[in-house]
């Protein structure tokens, strides 16, 4: 499935045609070089790595200027992922090492998926995390606002169930917003407006997919 790498700038309100106001998520889509095309005889499965963003001389490592410098770049991307070849192929596009990809290759009107790690908020307790409604503020249970309850049986089987709702780390899980409407593109400045919410905070990296 054809897509690229990007990053959460944040969200807007735009007017559609009829002058009614629609809230988007504009991404930085791009520009994507593809680093390296791997093969199913030579790498054991067929993959495009695309690279998005620039890291800072000071931070690269030699592996990895070596691993672009191969593909014809003179910088070495921040993020790298892979996408399936197929998608690639399917759209009619014969891709080569150094090759730069960009919004060009979406559409306006049509539908891809996100995904993107989610916000990360840090222990917290099973009201926040679960909508538990807590214990009652009257008679004596000031000490128990924001307490689960019971979390257990009894003698049998003597232990907490696996699963239970607890207090726990929350977000920073990696999710997929599905069948998101392009509404705008502006190509000049790599930009992708998408109808509704995108998953992580601003400057977020995101995986942009076409398809449903």
């Amino acid at each position: 499935m054809p897509g690229l790498i990007g990053r959460k700038i944040g969200m807007t309100q735009i007017f559609d045609e009829d002058g009614i106001a629609v809230g988007v998520t504009v991404l930085e889509v791009g520009p994507c070089p593809v680093v390296q095309v791997k093969t199913a005889d030579r790498d054991g499965y067929d993959a495009v790595q695309l690279g998005f963003g620039r890291t800072r001389d000071a931070s690269v490592r030699k592996p990895a200027a070596g691993h672009a410098a191969r593909a014809g770049l003179d910088y070495v991307p921040e993020v790298l992922a892979e996408f399936d070849a197929e998608g690639f192929a399917a759209d009619g596009k014969e891709l080569e090492a150094g090759q730069e990809l960009t919004v060009d290759m979406f559409e306006v009107g049509s539908k891809v998926k996100i995904s993107g790690a989610t916000k990360g908020r840090g222990f917290q307790g099973v009201v926040k995390r679960h909508g538990f409604a807590g214990g009652r503020a009257s008679h004596g249970g000031s000490s128990i606002l924001r307490s689960p309850g019971s979390i257990g049986a009894g003698t049998n089987p003597s232990r907490v169930i696996k699963g239970v709702k607890m207090s726990g780390q929350m977000g920073n899980k990696r999710r997929t917003a599905m069948s998101r409407k392009i509404i705008r593109i502006d190509a000049d400045k790599n930009l992708l407006m998408i109808r509704g919410s995108v998953p992580g905070a601003r400057n977020n990296i995101v995986i942009v997919k076409a398809g449903r």
